[in-house]
């Protein structure tokens, strides 16, 4: 200090190195802007972890690579319970006469005037007059019920004659589905009553080796049952050739 000038007290020029100490240089490389370096590998139990990003992991659950969904699944068709009884093939039953329910219900008839007449006739000896009544209505009561059937039983028949079998169906409460190979008809006959011819229908059957498999179709226009005979027979014998 110099007071006699009036100058200003010395202060010594900083020096370099205090300056240095002072102000330290801005750390370089990795982990630049105060951050502390990645340690030398990656934490414990995290093995994404990427060196150089100044400490931070990134989340366990990082995006994931896009994953394109498939085709849907095919879903399998559903079918009804009568589908089960179609013919195939977009073809269509072939139904029988419309003269196969009376001829079931003249048959029924025949049938009920003698049993209808002789049981009134023993009811009415053992039970009076009252017995022998309720008996006839019974007998009457049947024999509508039969006609019914019989108009349920012609509108449940149907066939149809494909490539290489013959399919009928038929059944009221339980409808049933049978397939005849042409191959294994071993004969194929037509049947009529006297009933029946004085209406002008006939019954084919086809007989198989194995009796479960034989088919009937009643109720046929004697023409109709002529031509389906003859086809059934020379498809029999082409098939049974063929084997």
């Amino acid at each position: 200090m110099n007071p006699s000038h009036g100058e200003p007290p010395y202060e010594p020029a900083a020096q370099p190195g205090y300056q240095d100490a002072a102000h330290p240089p801005a750390p370089s490389g990795p982990g630049q802007g105060g951050h502390p370096q990645d340690p030398a590998g990656p934490p414990p139990g995290r093995p994404d972890f990427v060196p150089g990003a100044g400490g931070q992991v990134p989340p366990a659950g990082g995006p994931q690579p896009q994953q394109h969904p498939g085709p849907p699944a095919a879903v399998p068709p559903t079918y009804r319970a009568d589908e089960a009884f179609a013919p195939g093939g977009g073809l269509q039953w072939a139904t029988i006469s419309a003269r196969h329910a009376p001829h079931r219900f003249l048959t029924a008839v025949l049938w009920a005037v003698p049993i209808g007449a002789v049981g009134a006739f023993l009811v009415w000896r053992n039970g009076g007059a009252v017995a022998a009544v309720m008996w006839l209505a019974a007998v009457v009561l049947v024999t509508i019920v039969t006609w019914v059937m019989a108009e349920l039983d012609r509108r449940s028949f149907g066939y149809v004659e494909r490539s290489d079998d013959l399919v009928v169906t038929h059944g009221v409460f339980v409808k049933r589905l049978i397939v005849v190979p042409y191959g294994r008809m071993q004969f194929v006959d037509v049947t009529a009553g006297l009933l029946e011819r004085w209406m002008g229908i006939a019954t084919v059957r086809m007989h198989t080796a194995a009796a479960a498999t034989d088919a009937a179709i009643p109720g046929l226009p004697a023409m109709e049952a002529a031509h389906l005979r003859d086809r059934l027979a020379q498809k029999g014998e082409a098939r049974s050739m063929g084997l």
